[in-house]
Formats: C-alpha cells, sequence, structure tokens
C-alpha cells in the first residue's frame, strides 16, 4: 500500500514538473532551510539534465549556418550548372538570342553588299586595263560620235575636249566616293553586330572606328561645282559704230540651234564693231518671248543688239542690205534656200546679189582665226549679212569658255527671259527641291541618225536605266526631271528600271497647266501659257539649274543646257552625257 501510494505521488510530482516546462511556469519557491530528500535531489538534477537540452539545439543551428555556404560552394565547382538550370536559362536568354540572331543576319547581308562594291569596283578597274583608250579618254566615243553630226558637229568641240579632260578626274572622284562608301558600309556591320552587346568594352570599340565623312569628304563632294577658272577667261571688248549693222539670219535646226547661231553672230559683230539686228519673228522665233534682249545691253553697258523693229525704226523704212557676203558657200550660198530669201523680201528688206567670201562647206568647216574675219568681212557699208554661222569654227577655245568671248558684267549674255527664270524656280521650289538630277533623254529620230555613225548614240532602255542610276547613286539626288520626246512605252520602262538600293527614283516630268498649280501663274498672267518656244525654254531652264545634268549626246537642246550650267556656275563633276564611255550593247544593221 505505502508502495502503490508512493508510487502514485512520484508518477504525480513528474506529471506536474512536465506540465510547469511547458507552459514555463516555476516550481513553487522554497524556504531557504528547506531540506530535499534525496529523490528529489535526483529529480532536479534529470530535470537540469532536460532544461540544458535546447542550448545544445541552438548550437546545430549555427553549425549548420556554418557549414551550408561551404557546401554550395563544393556544388558549384564540382556541378554542371549550365545543365542544371539549362531549361531556364532557355527561357532567359531566348529573346536575347534572338536579336542576335537577327543582327548576324543583318551583317551578313551587309557584307554581301560591300562585296558586290568591291566586286564592281574590280571590274571597272579591269575593263579599263583592257581598253586602254577609254582608261585614257573615256569620252573619246562621244565626242567622235558628236564632232561628225550634222547639227553638232563643229559647234563646241572645245566643250568635249573639257569634258574629256575632266574625265580622269571624275574617275578618281567615284574611285574615292566608291571606296568611301565600303569604309561606311564596313562601320555599318561592326554598329550591327555590336548592337547585342552594349555594356563594357564592346561600345568603346565601335566608337573608336572614325566615320570618313568627317574627313571633308562627302557625297556632295563628288558631284561638286566644277572650278571654271574665270580668273583666267579672255575677252574682247564689243564697241560697236552707232549706224552699223551686222543682220542676223539663222535657219538651220530648232531653237537651240538659232541661240548657238546667234551668240556667234554676237562674236562677229564684236569684231566688227556693227550692232546685232536679231531676226524678226516672221522670218525666225519670237526671240522676245524666250529671251531677255535688255539683258544683253545692260551687261555691256551700251547700246549692241536691237529688235528688228528698232532696226526698221532707226533706217526711216530704208531697209536695205548693203552687203551679202556668204560665211558658208556650200552646200548652197550662206545655207539659205530661197524660201528664206522670200521672207526676207516679205519684210521690205531689199538686198544686193549674195557672194562668197570664200569657199566653206558646212560638213567641213575650217578653223578660222579672228583675223580672217575681220579681213573678209570688215566693210564701211552701212548694213551687212553673213548667213548662218552655226557651223562656223572661229576661236572656239574663246567663244566655248565660261561667260563667252565678250567682255560684260553678267554670268552670261544669251539667257532665259526673266519670266521664265522665275517660273522655273517655283517648279523647282513645287516639285523638285534643291539637289535634283535632270534628264534629257532624246529619242525621236535619233535612232536612224546614231546608227549611221560609228559608234552609235543610241542606247537600249535597260542599259540607260543603268547608266542613269550610276548618276543617281553618286548624286545621292532623291528625283529626277525628265525632259524627253520618247514615247510612254519607252519612258514607263524606264522608270520601272530606274531603282536604286530597292526603291524606284521618280521621274518627274513638267504637267499640263492646272489653274490649281500657282507656279506657272506668271505666264499665264502674261499670255505665254500655250507659247511652245516659251515651255521648251522652261524645261531647258529646270535642266539648266538641276544639281547634276545627263545629257542627250548629238543634241544642240543638250549643249546649250550645258553652256547655261557652265556660264552660271552650275556645271557639276557629274554632269554627263547618257552612257557616256559606253557603247551600247546592241546595234540593229543599217537599211
Amino acid at each position: 500500500m505505502d508502495r502503490e501510494s508512493w508510487s502514485d505521488e512520484e508518477e504525480d510530482r513528474q506529471n506536474l514538473i512536465d506540465q510547469n516546462e511547458r507552459h514555463g511556469t516555476k516550481s513553487p519557491k522554497r524556504s531557504t532551510f528547506h531540506m530535499d530528500d534525496g529523490n528529489e535531489f535526483k529529480d532536479r538534477i534529470g530535470n537540469a539534465h532536460r532544461l540544458s537540452l535546447p542550448r545544445f539545439t541552438v548550437n546545430k543551428r549555427y553549425l549548420f549556418a556554418i557549414f551550408l555556404p561551404i557546401f554550395i560552394i563544393v556544388v558549384y565547382f564540382t556541378t554542371d550548372i549550365r545543365s542544371l538550370f539549362q531549361t531556364v536559362s532557355n527561357v532567359t536568354f531566348d529573346s536575347s538570342d534572338s536579336r542576335m540572331r537577327e543582327s548576324e543576319l543583318r551583317a551578313l547581308y551587309l557584307l554581301r553588299q560591300q562585296q558586290l562594291g568591291l566586286f564592281k569596283l574590280w571590274n571597272h578597274s579591269f575593263i579599263n586595263e583592257a581598253n586602254p583608250d577609254f582608261s585614257s579618254n573615256p569620252n573619246s566615243t562621244v565626242v567622235s560620235s558628236v564632232n561628225s553630226t550634222s547639227n553638232f558637229s563643229n559647234s563646241s568641240p572645245v566643250l568635249h575636249d573639257r569634258f574629256s579632260a575632266l574625265s580622269s578626274s571624275a574617275l578618281l572622284e567615284d574611285l574615292k566616293a566608291a571606296v568611301l562608301s565600303q569604309m561606311s558600309l564596313n562601320k555599318q556591320i561592326q554598329q550591327v553586330l555590336l548592337s547585342t552587346h552594349q555594356s563594357g568594352n564592346y561600345s568603346d570599340f565601335g566608337d573608336n572606328v572614325v566615320d570618313p565623312s568627317i574627313s571633308g569628304y562627302s557625297s556632295h563632294d563628288r558631284c561638286r561645282k566644277v572650278d571654271q577658272k574665270l580668273s583666267e577667261r579672255k575677252t574682247i571688248d564689243w564697241k560697236p559704230k552707232s549706224n552699223k549693222y551686222l543682220f542676223a539670219i539663222c535657219v538651220s535646226g530648232q531653237m537651240s540651234n538659232h541661240l548657238i547661231c546667234l551668240e556667234k553672230h554676237m562674236f562677229f559683230a564684236a569684231l566688227l564693231n556693227r550692232i546685232l539686228v536679231i531676226p524678226s519673228s516672221k522670218v525666225d522665233y519670237q526671240f522676245n518671248h524666250v529671251l531677255d534682249i535688255d539683258h544683253i545691253n545692260k551687261c555691256l553697258g551700251r547700246k549692241v543688239v536691237v529688235t528688228f523693229e528698232e532696226f526698221a525704226e532707226a533706217k526711216k523704212k530704208h531697209l536695205h542690205m548693203d552687203k551679202f557676203v556668204c560665211y558658208f558657200s556650200l552646200p548652197q550660198l550662206c545655207f539659205m534656200d530661197g524660201e528664206h530669201v522670200k521672207k526676207l523680201k516679205s519684210l521690205g528688206i531689199s538686198m544686193n546679189k549674195l557672194e562668197p567670201a570664200w569657199v566653206e562647206d558646212v560638213k567641213k568647216p575650217t578653223k578660222r582665226t579672228m583675223q580672217d574675219v575681220m579681213t573678209k568681212f570688215s566693210a564701211n557699208d552701212d548694213v551687212i549679212a553673213i548667213g548662218d554661222v552655226f557651223f562656223a569654227d572661229v576661236e572656239q577655245d574663246l567663244v566655248t569658255q565660261p561667260g563667252g568671248p565678250l567682255a560684260h558684267k553678267c554670268k552670261t549674255l544669251i539667257e532665259p527671259s526673266r519670266l521664265i527664270m522665275l517660273t522655273a524656280q517655283r517648279f523647282i521650289q513645287t516639285f523638285l527641291g534643291e539637289r535634283f538630277i535632270a534628264l534629257h533623254f532624246r529619242r525621236h529620230g535619233l535612232l536612224k541618225f546614231c546608227n549611221a555613225e560609228k559608234p552609235s548614240c543610241f542606247f537600249p532602255i535597260p542599259q540607260a536605266a543603268d547608266c542613269i542610276v550610276r548618276v543617281a547613286e553618286r548624286a545621292n539626288a532623291p528625283v529626277i526631271y525628265l525632259f524627253t520626246d520618247a514615247a510612254e512605252s519607252e519612258t514607263s520602262l524606264l522608270q520601272s528600271l530606274v531603282v536604286l538600293n530597292g526603291k524606284a527614283v521618280p521621274l518627274v516630268k513638267r504637267p499640263a497647266r492646272n489653274s490649281a498649280e500657282k507656279w506657272d501663274a506668271l505666264l499665264y498672267r502674261h499670255g505665254l501659257e500655250e507659247d511652245s518656244q516659251v515651255e521648251t525654254m522652261l524645261d531647258k531652264t529646270i535642266c539648266a539649274m538641276s544639281a547634276v545634268f545627263i545629257g542627250s549626246s548629238g543634241s544642240t537642246f543638250t549643249e546649250d543646257i550645258l553652256r547655261l550650267r557652265k556660264d552660271w556656275g552650275l556645271a557639276s563633276l557629274c554632269d554627263e552625257y547618257i552612257c557616256q564611255g559606253e557603247l551600247p550593247n546592241f546595234i540593229a544593221d543599217n537599211e
């Protein structure tokens, strides 16, 4: 009984101790003088042992915190982390890889373009080596064909010689431009490849590449203006006697031929100290609609040219040619037919018998000097005529220099009227802008004419388009002004083939009259909007004001544009004839 009761009491005490430990309650406070029995002392020792266990658990946590980083480091250096996190990596870097692949593909495309450019340089060098005549004078074929034409054979051979002299510098400019293009393309490739590496030192590598364009050479320099060396210009004075006249007669060709004829007549009048009489519109073009005649007198500072009406008034209706000495004798005197003589007489003009100054054929003109002209045509007669002088070859170096052979204070003497000049400027401001190419693409009658010459100057449309695209690439021009007599079928094909860097270069023609457009209002107000000669001169003026001009070999319209550009100081290193220095890749047989 006592053992059982003690055992129960001991069990209750143990339960009480366990509950106090769980609830964190302290044992009842005992007296200082209270003495524990043996069992109680043992229990305290056991309890104290159990209370010390949590402190051992805290120490294990510290050990875990110390050994965990060591374990991670060991695992990092002994395990392929990339394979463990491959799935996560693929998700994280998928967009970056896509960007890199895109950049690499773009870089490959640019490298291909650079390769094609270098091949073009190689092929061009090979052609020059295989054809030394073209290398030394790429314009030789054009010169030979033009100098043998019936409309332009002798009007400006010196101008063609100057084109030949510029050919070597033009080739050098093309080479420099091609190298610059490849350098710029190479930098593009570098920038594309580095675009996915914007951190670290990669960007510094890209910045260290110097853009060649900042070294003072750009696309504008390739087609810069030609230095006309005006300080070396040689001139003669035109100081006519007030009662001495030279009656101008121009019958060959169209308007451009007549303007060249007038320019030569002015030179002859200056040599002979005479006032030049502009032909009447009843026998020639209405020059006062297309030319500024007063401009000529203002530039010289004296009366050097008069209209036919002013001449008739000064002579008091007594219109007589005192002397008619013909510069050309073949194929007919003064290169005039009977019809033109009748027209002159219908104006009330009487004349003496026509006589030749020498034997001179329009097909094979002789080079003459100023002294030759003064010796043969000087006279005391009041009014003289020498016939058409379009084909005359007199002091060509002097006649074709910038500004012409006469001393004056303007850029040029024969230029479009003020109304036409302003209308051309307004058209350019409306449709073209500052940097545009002008293309005179003559086709009518040129196929048979050119094929009769050796070599031919008539090019197939695809070949012509390739040549035009090359000029457009050099000039970096966004638009081309087209003046042509070609059929719509030809111009449509040409437009479809004039493509640069995947984009079509627009070929802009002067549109028909539209009341909604105001660029041509000046012509309309002065009643000149339907004058065909005014429209032709307007097209010529627009072409002459271009940044770069491409002309048709053998055309006097082209030659007069080149004269204006030269005189106005607008001639460019990129100016040329269509496919200058090339042969047509296909030529039809003659009849």
